[in-house]
């Protein structure tokens, strides 16, 4: 029998750890989020999540992303993906609490980039695993690259390069804003959010996204969009919602109307 389209749900590192403190994780938003999960109850999943406070700053620290530079880096290297499996550990904990097949996947062990973009993956365990009803789960981490030596491989290029891989029925990204807005809303009070964006009218407001202003070494909202175009294109839809506001995770995963922003090929 063939195999139902999986939805990919990356939930950023922003909702799960306050970015403002370094490896300072948001317990109470996990176990909230693994309640809706549960409770939406939904087939054929893919997790993907961020590094938040975790990953970033020690990135940043050991300059991973721009690749090998000098043996220093090493131990950055190993400590930037250790603290990403000790988040990922916290994460997974609050699944299997609650009876969720989930199964943590490193993507350092199954995925190498080339100059920073995913070159080769061994698919078949996540395939394997979705087929048998595992939810598996992975995350933004820190990689072996076949011309850096090594990098940072963000949430949001995986989110998207999985999607594309399995076929996935939509995307939904969940943020610590309601969707996307024309100016940052953290920023700016009367920043005006889009419920809904073509693929053409998404490409006229991308100049207007900026940066994060917290400590993101793969670059806030702009960069999570350049990620997902590629997605959109293939008529993936993405709906990105605040998942740090109760029940706008699971109403998105049971799709049921929820404030946020869908982008659509057309």
């Amino acid at each position: 029998m063939s195999q139902a389209k999986p939805t990919v749900l990356k939930i950023g590192g922003s909702v799960i750890t306050d970015k403002s403190k370094e490896m300072e994780v948001r317990m109470d938003a996990i176990s909230r989020l693994a309640d809706e999960i549960l409770e939406a109850n939904p087939k054929n999943l893919i997790i993907v999540h961020g590094g938040g406070s975790f990953g970033h700053p020690l990135a940043e620290k050991h300059s991973i992303k721009e690749g090998f530079k000098d043996a220093s880096q090493i131990v950055g290297f190993a400590e930037t993906h250790h603290v990403m499996t000790v988040l990922n550990g916290l994460f997974m904990d609050a699944l299997i609490w609650r009876g969720l097949p989930a199964v943590s996947i490193p993507p350092s062990s199954c995925i190498m980039t080339k100059n920073g973009r995913i070159a080769c993956f061994d698919e078949a365990p996540t395939r394997k695993l979705l087929e048998m009803g595992f939810i598996p789960v992975l995350y933004g981490d820190a990689v072996l690259d076949t011309e850096l030596g090594f990098t940072i491989l963000s949430g949001d290029q995986l989110t998207s390069f999985l999607a594309l891989r399995f076929n996935a029925k939509n995307i939904l990204i969940g943020v610590d804003v309601d969707g996307l807005y024309n100016e940052d809303p953290k920023l700016n009070a009367k920043a005006k959010m889009f419920e809904h964006l073509t693929l053409e009218e998404l490409r006229k407001v991308q100049g207007l996204l900026g940066g994060s202003n917290a400590c993101d070494v793969t670059g806030g909202m702009a960069n999570k969009i350049a990620e997902l175009i590629p997605a959109i294109e293939h008529g993936i839809p993405v709906l990105i919602v605040n998942a740090s506001k109760p029940r706008y995770l699971y109403k998105a995963l049971k799709g049921e109307k929820v404030r946020g922003t869908l982008i659509e090929k057309e």
